[in-house]
């Protein structure tokens, strides 16, 4: 049912303004918006209490970002990352302001949640040093393309600040495409994983690179993985993901279901990037570069995973996901239960099927909490 709420949330027709049982998730269908303000109002209010939890639980935007952006060398930093993304972005910026005037939240603590990557490796730590910034860990992926499997499943893995902070984000552009896409709260769809009505779908994972392969105040990536949730074809989502002159680079795992393709691209600083077809034998990626030759902090959490994930065979969606729940290595385990990182989510798109399901709980269990057609 289309409820036409003009009044209250403007130039949004909104299907759907309260919580769909989907386990802890909520999911909010926006409507048809005309233009990128619009739905970030429309977000912001309809998560506005998600939204303002988040910000003061979030113990690096309270105890890192915040105290940076009010220091001398932050100003030029923050001034520049806003003029790059907002030249080459101007309706995701809008997107972004919408946001934090629906939430009710200050627009720089929205900003400094969506720039938390670019801003980070710039932060003194003790003794007034910029050092090289932790890996986050966040985030395992599956790969698989055989003949009778192809799928990618994925590990959304975040800080103890996101647990209950996350929802599902639906909406029609003003273009006629639809956008479905986990969202962290007061960021930008999406983050972590998404897809669209023109076959094309998406997983993410961090990637650790040294401070001297960061660009300060270019592109950020929560705006170029925005811009990728309206990719028209795989080329055009591996064109929207290279072509930015980063900051800092990123994993990406691209499906094209109707092609029965999956591909994971590496990204860096100064345009670099390689491209990785999966295939009959299963790929795995955590939080390091794999393929793209990159100077990257050589991350314990990632290299034991990886490690532990070739110690399986994986030649289905099953075996995916026991991968994917596993928690053999106490210290760094597959799927995390905290206390600082955990596993909010596991998701696995089949493309045989179309369908995204998303598991809640440890993916061992198949607890299934929500399964949305792809196309």
């Amino acid at each position: 049912m289309v409820c036409s709420s003009i009044s209250t949330v403007p130039h949004c027709h909104i299907r759907a303004q309260s919580q769909m049982a989907a386990g802890d998730l909520a999911v909010f269908d926006a409507g048809r918006c005309a233009d990128g303000y619009a739905l970030g109002l429309a977000v912001g209010r309809r998560f506005g209490d998600a939204i303002r939890s988040r910000m003061r639980r979030d113990l690096v935007l309270r105890e890192q970002l915040l105290p940076f952006a009010s220091t001398a060398p932050a100003r030029p930093l923050l001034a520049a990352l806003q003029a790059a993304n907002r030249e080459r972005y101007p309706r995701y910026w809008d997107e972004l302001v919408g946001t934090a005037d629906g939430s009710g939240v200050p627009l720089l603590h929205v900003i400094l949640v969506n720039f938390r990557k670019e801003i980070l490796p710039f932060v003194p730590k003790e003794g007034g040093r910029v050092t090289e910034e932790e890996p986050d860990g966040d985030c395992s992926d599956v790969l698989l393309v055989g003949e009778s499997t192809a799928i990618a499943a994925h590990n959304e893995d975040g800080n103890v600040a996101l647990v209950g902070h996350t929802y599902l984000v639906k909406a029609t552009l003003p273009d006629g495409v639809s956008i479905t896409a986990y969202t962290c709260a007061g960021e930008l769809p999406s983050c972590a994983f998404g897809f669209n009505s023109n076959g094309v779908a998406f997983t993410l994972d961090s990637v650790p690179p040294v401070n001297d392969e960061i660009v300060p105040g270019a592109i950020a990536r929560n705006f170029v993985s925005r811009d990728l949730l309206e990719a028209r074809s795989l080329e055009d989502a591996i064109h929207r993901i290279s072509s930015p002159k980063v900051s800092v680079g990123h994993s990406y795992n691209l499906m094209d279901v109707r092609g029965r393709r999956i591909v994971n691209v590496e990204t860096a600083s100064g345009n670099r990037f390689t491209v990785h077809d999966a295939g009959a034998s299963p790929f795995f990626h955590a939080n390091m570069y794999r393929h793209l030759q990159v100077n990257q902090v050589q991350d314990e959490n990632s290299m034991s995973r990886e490690k532990r994930a070739a110690q399986f065979s994986v030649g289905s969606k099953e075996e995916a996901l026991s991968l994917l729940g596993d928690t053999a290595d106490e210290k760094y385990p597959i799927f995390m239960t905290g206390p600082v990182l955990y596993t909010l989510c596991t998701v696995l798109f089949d493309l045989d099927e179309e369908t995204m399901t998303i598991y809640s709980g440890n993916p061992k269990n198949r607890d299934i909490a929500l399964v949305i057609p792809l196309l």
